[in-house]
């Protein structure tokens, strides 16, 4: 019987090893994400004709128009490092210099040849969300 209480300890022992790691590889099991309704800055930084990076959110915010705001990722589509400025209506990358149009991410300059992928904001008054 000691041989049968040693391979139930194992047993037992090996399953709540292996629940430990996958309890914390869950995530967020309703899909939503985590970041939606955070409250990203005010409208009042976001200068018209220019934007914001806003690094910890990985979002930057763009005014190409008076009152039109805009989003989209703030990782390069080239190779993946974070925009660092919006400036003269783009949106620099300083790694190998890609810049994106700040109305719509789409490529101004290269190497890269995507365009930033759009993220969904909402303006609530004068305060920016993430959607």
């Amino acid at each position: 019987m000691a041989e049968g209480t040693k391979r139930r300890t194992v047993l037992v022992t090996g399953a709540a090893v292996l629940a430990v790691p996958l309890a914390a590889c869950g995530g967020n099991k309703s899909g939503s994400n985590e970041s939606s309704g955070r409250t990203l800055g005010d409208t009042g930084e976001i200068p018209e004709g220019g934007g914001k990076v806003f690094k910890d959110q990985k979002v930057v915010v763009t005014q190409p128009a008076k009152g039109d705001f805009k989003a989209f990722s703030a990782i390069c589509t080239h190779e993946g490092c974070t925009v660092s400025r919006v400036a003269d209506g783009t949106i620099d990358c300083p790694c190998h210099g890609s810049r994106f149009h700040i109305a719509d991410g789409s490529v101004a300059h290269g190497p890269a040849k995507r365009p930033l992928p759009p993220k969904s904001i909402k303006v609530k008054g004068n305060s920016i969300q993430l959607a």
